[in-house]
């Protein structure tokens, strides 16, 4: 029985999950967290439903491959490691180079590398996993699969920037969003759910979470999305900015005495929630401490207010909307934060049912009965897209 591995890298953390293929049966998942850093976590989830953490200092990223695999077979998962014919990777940045996930040639890998500058924080990390797992897994078939690779084919009036034209000619300079497995597989289900081909559907899909993006589907194609020409782009995320007036960044940079790397550097790792909140970027922290803390309260007003103007926005491109899906971290789990987007959206005929809403991490329509739009919690499933696409260009 073929195996598949799904391997979600980033900077700090290394997520995983093994498929049985084609049935697309979990066997076991698991991730490594705290990547060289003192107090690194191991976690796995065995088939019989049992979960094992255990921690060791400073994992490296090479480490945390080797010992995926290790413990696959020490926890009697596979007998050999010969049994696992396929990994996907989940790669951030494809440009306009990958409209479609890839098998992985040196050719491809070193496309990969090239694209280092649409999306740095994560193409570098995800091609080093590459190469770990082509040495560690030599005879499997090893596939990428791009985040970017959903909007390829958007409007170019909804990708290009109003910049002169030959620098898009020339370096590329474009749209070319983020998220995208994500979005594929929400967008999809949520069809599923609705009964409806995607096609019919005009559908507005909310990845919220550390890193947050929003997508505008029509005809059964990505619209448009918020996140630009790198993940930094679009709604107040957890560390990053978001949109932002280049002008202010340039204006900070001369009156900090910081490079333009060091101002990218701080809009990425020192902005968004925590920026403003000045204590953390995750919700559930801000939401605890909004009562006695205004920059608290404040943080997550501005996301609200973020996540509300891109999709506005949307409706009015999409001309009306049939469905709002929330996914991803807070979108799966933020009760609070799903009505507040609700809760400003009534006028589109946008409701949420806080009887409906009152849970998370489940997949539900969470709309009133009878809603004239449907609103819908679908929690993603990268992995799976990733292990469908290495199925289909394994063939």
């Amino acid at each position: 029985m073929a195996k598949t591995l799904a391997i979600n890298a980033g900077s700090s953390t290394l997520k995983w999950k093994l498929f049985s293929m084609p049935e697309e049966t979990v066997i076991a998942s698991g991730m490594v967290d705290r990547l060289n850093l003192p107090g690194s976590i191991f976690k796995v989830k065995l088939p019989d439903g049992k979960k094992i953490t255990d921690t060791q200092d400073n994992i490296t990223n090479k480490l945390a491959a080797a010992m995926v695999l290790t413990r696959l077979k020490s926890y009697g998962i596979v007998k050999h490691l010969s049994e696992i014919t396929g990994v996907g990777h989940r790669v951030v940045a494809g440009g306009e180079v990958f409209k479609d996930s890839a098998v992985i040639t040196p050719t491809v890998l070193k496309q990969i590398k090239e694209l280092k500058d649409y999306a740095p924080l994560h193409n570098p990390v995800q091609a080093y996993y590459v190469e770990v797992f082509q040495q560690l897994l030599p005879e499997a078939t090893q596939v990428a699969v791009f985040d970017t690779s959903l909007y390829t084919e958007m409007p170019a009036v909804n990708y290009m920037y109003s910049i002169p034209y030959e620098y898009y000619e020339k370096f590329g300079a474009r749209k070319y969003g983020a998220h995208g497995t994500s979005h594929r597989y929400v967008a999809h289900r949520t069809a599923e759910i609705l009964g409806k081909p995607l096609s019919d559907l005009k559908m507005i899909t909310l990845h919220l979470g550390s890193g947050s993006s929003v997508t505008a589907f029509k005809d059964g194609h990505a619209l448009d999305t918020s996140m630009g020409f790198t993940p930094l782009a679009g709604v107040m995320m957890g560390t990053r900015s978001g949109d932002i007036d280049p002008s202010l960044v340039a204006f900070l940079a001369e009156k900090l005495h910081k490079t333009m790397p060091e101002m990218i550097d701080v809009l990425n790792h020192k902005s968004g929630l925590l920026g403003i909140s000045e204590l953390s970027p995750d919700q559930r922290d801000l939401e605890d401490t909004q009562d006695e803390r205004p920059k608290s309260k404040l943080a997550l007003d501005m996301f609200v207010d973020r996540v509300v103007s891109y999709v506005g926005s949307y409706i009015a491109e999409l001309g009306g909307v049939d469905a709002i899906v929330f996914t991803a971290g807070s979108g799966e789990n933020g009760v609070d934060m799903r009505q507040a987007v609700a809760d400003k959206l009534n006028y589109f005929g946008i409701a949420i049912d806080p009887a409906k809403n009152d849970f998370r991490g489940e997949e539900h329509i969470v709309s009133p009965d009878g809603a004239k739009v449907q609103v819908l919690v679908v929690p993603t499933n990268e992995e799976l897209m990733i292990v469908r696409d290495v199925e289909r260009l394994s063939k």
